[in-house]
């Protein structure tokens, strides 16, 4: 007898006669028996929770040894119920229906109904994967009726769980988050927290199906975070490739697939590579056969016998073992590499798509941006006549009737100006090509001007502004006007949309004050419709409202905010809410300034001081090729007595200025033939010295050095104000009175 069998076979010996002499009673040793089987069979059940089957497994065969050892029936049931649970999990569920109606068949023998209630409701879920949906139908109503029969309500979360993913299979989403949401409160009661999780994924599929998009990502994020907390891989990996669908349905392509690889490396990490193996090693270690009955009810005789047999046994058993756990290896290993072929192949497509998606959505963005600078020039250009014209007929003494009507119409040329500029702001905030004016204003006036402007729209509305602003604020400060009048405009003016017979409050006060700074707080706050939390965040999105409804009740584009956003960002500051659904809005940030003295012209009283002797009998040639724009000109210059002579395009100009003595060139931009800057390139050829103002509605913002580099004196952007058109006027030809 070799060595090594030896020592096994003392080692036996010595083991038996120490538990000869430390035997308890009989009682005892009972109770010890099934405390242990019920120890490893709650191990086993929460290592297979968190996916360590392994683990699972070893404490089922110590479960299972013991229980035949004991000859205990309802504890065998117990132990083949744990191990249908191990197959279900490493898929093996022909195995796992085996073990299950092993259990019930003992369960219903020992009229065991409370354990019966747990099988039938393990038996249902089982029947599920299996697509047995008949059975699973009887057995989990079977299950439920129990509980309420035999008082054993513990199952029942549980029960209703997999009758909602019943439901849910057979394409009954509605029904199928009906039954999650009669399980939930019972599992939560209980510390169900492997059910919760698994009711909450189940749940999103269905909220998915329904395409309730963000309510799906709600209920994977639930069921995300018990999973993190309590250690459940095989549930974190299911919520990443749930996340990787829901975003997929969004067309978010990107997180969609950033939420795939997640999952596929958790998924390679679990024991999907070798549950082949497990199987094996379950088949090994718990010998399922009817053999094992047998050979508890040998007489203690042949004991020893049986042992030495094993052991011989053991050896090739060993050996056949190893052979075939290196061949499963060898073919998991293979099967791994196929799976991340396929992956791979999966990942490079959805990698060209996206690169393919990028392309076409930075050609979009170019064609938008191309798009958005020619129809803003092309906006501006017939709402210069609607604005020269109303000035026109408001200087020829219309009556009361008459100038209400050319005031609404003065305001409507404006609100389109002011939705022109939105538009147009918005494309330059994308492109980054906005910036931050530095000049001196007066803050108090500035948003009073402001209020006038809105003030017809909240009478209209039946609202009353409410106007606080602290007195000890500096009058004049430097910074952007025109930027913090936009910024009111579109914050005021959304509160007045959406209020309605309320109140409207702007408070300005400081917050700090230095000798040649100042920071400013601003509220607009109104008790209007208010927004809702869920709402809030995405409300400064471009283009975005709080609702279709809303959309379609109070009108607009949804830029304001999102400008507001942006250009607050722009001045080192940001945009704050605070809202209730139903009772108002409040919007607030802060501004810094510096304390300054402007000493720029201010061409509203520069006009005041012009002597408009200078311009009588001056001759001006207007450049421009649409025909109430040349009328609108015309008409407003020959009003001070000026001469006007008018060419339809470049080319005209050019022959014009040669044949002709002019003292000033008004010059368009965009004309048919040659442009305005070219024609005036050709004018300099021949003449330096006549003033060449470019009347025009292109925008400017990066193009003024392109403009005085080809010989341009000014520029007078349209849709203009008179005051700035004479004044510009005037300096014009008295800077080249005194040149000559």
């Amino acid at each position: 007898m070799p060595t090594q069998i030896r020592y096994f076979i003392i080692k036996i010996l010595l083991i038996c006669c120490f538990f000869s002499y430390s035997q308890t009673s009989e009682f005892e040793e009972n109770i010890q028996i099934k405390d242990s089987i019920d120890n490893y069979l709650l191990n086993a059940y929460r290592s297979i929770d968190q996916a360590q089957l392994k683990q699972a497994l070893f404490n089922i065969s110590l479960a299972k040894e013991i229980a035949m050892d004991d000859q205990d029936r309802s504890y065998q049931a117990k132990t083949s119920l744990v191990l249908a649970k191990l197959y279900s999990q490493l898929g093996d569920l022909k195995k796992a229906e085996e073990q299950v109606l092993d259990a019930i068949k003992i369960q219903k023998e020992d009229n065991d109904k409370v354990m019966l209630t747990c099988s039938y409701a393990l038996y249902g879920s089982i029947a599920t994967q299996t697509k047995d949906y008949k059975t699973a139908e009887d057995v989990l109503k079977k299950a439920l009726a129990f509980t309420k029969n035999n008082h054993n309500e513990d199952e029942e979360g549980f029960i209703n769980l997999n009758l909602g993913i019943l439901s849910l299979e057979q394409g009954q989403p509605e029904i199928a988050i009906q039954y999650f949401n009669k399980g939930l409160p019972k599992i939560t009661s209980l510390n169900q927290f492997y059910n919760k999780a698994k009711l909450y994924i189940n749940k999103a599929k269905a909220q998915l199906s329904l395409e309730q998009y963000d309510e799906a990502k709600e209920s994977n994020d639930l069921s995300m975070q018990i999973g993190k907390k309590m250690g459940y891989a095989v549930i974190r990996s299911e919520c990443y490739k749930l996340y990787s669908d829901i975003y997929d349905k969004k067309e978010d392509y990107l997180t969609s697939l950033q939420n795939l690889r997640t999952h596929q490396k958790i998924k390679d990490s679990l024991f999907n590579t070798n549950k082949e193996i497990i199987v094996q090693e379950a088949g090994a270690k718990l010998n399922l056969n009817e053999n094992n009955v047998l050979i508890e009810e040998l007489t203690e005789e042949n004991i020893q016998q049986q042992k030495s047999l094993k052991l011989g046994r053991l050896t090739t058993i060993l050996s056949i073992a190893l052979i075939t756990i290196l061949s499963l290896l060898t073919l998991s290993l293979y099967k791994n590499n196929n799976l991340r072929a396929r992956a791979n192949e999966l990942l490079q497509n959805k990698n060209t798509e996206l690169i393919l998606a990028k392309e076409n959505a930075e050609r979009a963005s170019e064609a938008k941006v191309q798009f958005l600078s020619t129809i803003t020039h092309e906006l501006r250009t017939p709402l210069y006549a609607v604005t020269g014209l109303t000035h026109l007929l408001l200087e020829e003494s219309p009556t009361p009737n008459q100038k209400e009507h050319l005031n609404s119409l003065k305001f409507s040329g404006e609100y389109l100006l002011s939705l022109i500029n939105n538009i147009l702001d918005l494309n330059k905030l994308e492109a980054n090509k906005v910036e931050i004016e530095n000049t001196s204003f007066n803050l108090k006036k500035r948003i009073n001007d402001v209020l006038i402007a809105l003030g017809k729209s909240a009478n209209d509305r039946n609202n009353k502004l409410h106007y606080e602003f602290d007195e000890s604020i500096p009058s004049k400060l430097k910074g952007d006007p025109l930027k913090i009048s936009q910024i009111l405009i579109n914050l005021i003016g959304n509160s007045i949309k959406f209020t309605q017979k309320g109140d409207i409050w702007i408070r300005v006060k400081p917050i700090s004050k230095s000798e040649n700074k100042v920071l400013l707080n601003f509220e607009i706050e109104d008790n209007g419709v208010g927004i809702s939390e869920k709402k809030q965040q995405s409300i400064f999105e471009n283009f975005t409202q709080g609702s279709v409804q809303i959309n379609r009740k109070f009108g607009g584009t949804g830029l304001g905010l999102s400008i507001v956003k942006n250009l607050l960002s722009l001045m080192n500051s940001e945009i704050k809410l605070e809202s209730k659904l139903g009772k108002g809005s409040k919007f607030l940030f802060n501004l810094e300034f510096e304390i300054f003295e402007d000493k720029s012209p201010n061409y509203a009283e520069e006009a005041k001081r012009i002597d408009y002797n200078i311009l009588i009998d001056k001759r001006i040639l207007v450049v421009e090729d649409n025909k109430i724009n040349q009328l609108i000109t015309r008409k407003i210059l020959e009003k001070n007595k000026i001469k006007c002579d008018v060419a339809d395009n470049g080319d005209i100009a050019v022959n014009k200025v040669k044949e002709n003595t002019f003292d000033l060139i008004l010059m368009d931009i965009h004309m048919p033939g040659i442009s305005g800057i070219e024609a005036t390139k050709q004018i300099r050829e021949f003449n330096k010295e006549i003033p060449i103002i470019a009347l025009t509605a292109v925008t400017l913002d990066d193009n003024l050095d392109e403009f005085y580099d080809n010989g341009f004196n000014d520029i007078i952007p349209k849709p203009y104000k008179t005051e700035e058109f004479f004044t510009k006027l005037h300096k014009a030809f008295v800077k080249n009175q005194t040149t000559a």
